[in-house]
């Protein structure tokens, strides 16, 4: 029988499958729900962890096993209020609040400079107004991210002229706003606030032997941050192996490595750490890692790495898919703000880096951190909504509600009544 008069062969049902799964992956609201999920199960996670993590060190502050955990839950209610307003704001309106959010973040910033600022282990990073302190470096973060983006969007035929990256972007608003960090001496903050430039450059089209030259001083300024504190230098020598005293500087980082070995392959079970017991300091913040790694053993670890695997994915894919070049450039600065830090907090605490002291995002405790990084992923459910295709099959697909009050009979006869 000739080719020409051969039956079709029918398609097997893996292959059916595999080809509907893959369709449903191209479709334009993949970003949007891959961003929800990674957002949802990091923050719920991170709740969690801290309940777990806080429990003995909020009995011995305020009696009460669940002060801290109440804390962080409020700000994850907060934070769900910025992530939603964000995601309903357009793209055009982002970018002209790119400049004045980083403005009013300056200000702020300013202010921690003055008696209003709370210094803390060294570094004069935090802002008290009144019974809550908050932390304007993470609202620079967001300003520096959409700056980036509205500027170099605005100059992508220039940007092949070093003046034209230079100015305005890196000097003077990049530099101002790493500068009042660094009057602050949060070295830490300074690291992702240059990541994060880096980031939106990169994305921009920097020619990269220009990320060379904008990197020896920076890395000069990180240097000089280190030798002039005997703090950081303490650190560095813990992190090298020249100090192992257990009851010093290196405490942190060892116990962190015992709650990680304590663990091994699957934990000791939620809530049953030992190194929470004042053994390790801050269990339920920078090292929350750490504990995780005890309780949930191998497992958790990975889930964690997995989750902000498949952010950076999201991330990744919003960035290819985008005409705009503000959104592909904002959210370049995004990704790179919330993987960096999070490696920076891991290595920290496998002792791949020295201690910084830089929060697990979406996870860790602290409420500046996780409201304004939930902030920054709505933005990122904005860019999504404004995919082709995306915000009219959101709009299409039934709510949850109407889904659910399609089941009860009374309700859908009157429906079908009134239509």
């Amino acid at each position: 029988m000739s080719s020409a008069t051969a039956p079709a062969r029918a398609s097997s049902p893996s292959t059916t499958r595999l080809g509907g799964w893959l369709g449903r992956f191209d479709s334009p609201v993949t970003t949007y729900y891959l961003l929800v999920c990674m957002t949802v199960a990091l923050v719920v996670f991170g709740l969690i962890m801290v309940l777990s993590a806080s429990s003995i060190v909020s009995i011995d502050t305020t009696e009460s096993a669940y002060s801290i955990f109440l804390s962080q839950a409020v700000f994850a209610v907060v934070g769900a209020v910025a992530l939603a307003v964000a995601s309903r704001v357009s793209v055009p309106i982002w970018k002209r609040l790119a400049l004045p959010i980083l403005a009013v973040a300056l200000v702020l910033q300013l202010l921690v400079l003055t008696p209003m600022g709370v210094n803390v282990n060294g570094n004069q990073n935090w802002l008290r107004v009144g019974p809550v302190t908050v932390q304007p470096s993470e609202i620079i973060k967001v300003g520096l991210v959409l700056t980036g983006g509205l500027i170099l969007a605005a100059k992508r035929k220039h940007l092949h002229s070093l003046s034209h990256v230079l100015v305005p972007y890196l000097v003077p608003i990049a530099a101002i706003s790493i500068g009042i960090v660094v009057l602050g001496h949060d070295l830490g903050t300074v690291l992702i606030l240059g990541a994060i430039v880096a980031g939106v450059l990169f994305a921009a089209g920097i020619p990269l032997r220009w990320f060379a030259f904008a990197g020896i001083p920076f890395a000069a300024m990180a240097i000089a941050f280190v030798v002039t504190s005997p703090n950081r230098l303490g650190r560095f020598d813990v992190w090298l192996g020249r100090d192992t005293n257990e009851f010093g500087a290196a405490r942190q980082p060892i116990h962190g490595r015992y709650a990680l070995a304590d663990g091994g392959w699957f934990g000791l079970g939620l809530g049953a750490s030992r190194e929470k017991w004042g053994l390790l300091s801050e269990p339920h913040n920078d090292f929350i890692f750490a504990i995780i790694g005890e309780e949930l053993g191998l497992p958790g670890t990975i889930a964690i790495l997995l989750l902000f695997a498949g952010l950076a994915v999201a991330c990744y894919r919003l960035v290819t898919r985008t005409s705009d070049h503000f959104v592909r450039i904002a959210t370049a600065g995004i990704m790179t703000w919330l993987i960096i830090q999070a490696l920076i907090n891991i290595g920290a605490v496998i002792g791949l880096l020295p201690v910084i002291g830089v929060p697990l995002p979406l996870v860790s405790s602290g409420g500046s951190s996780l409201i304004t990084s939930m902030f920054a992923l709505g933005i990122l459910l904005s860019f999504a909504r404004a995919e082709p295709g995306c915000a009219e099959a959101l709009s299409a697909r039934p709510s949850a509600l109407r889904r659910s009050l399609a089941v009860i009979p009374g309700v859908a006869r009157s429906r079908r009544t009134r239509s």
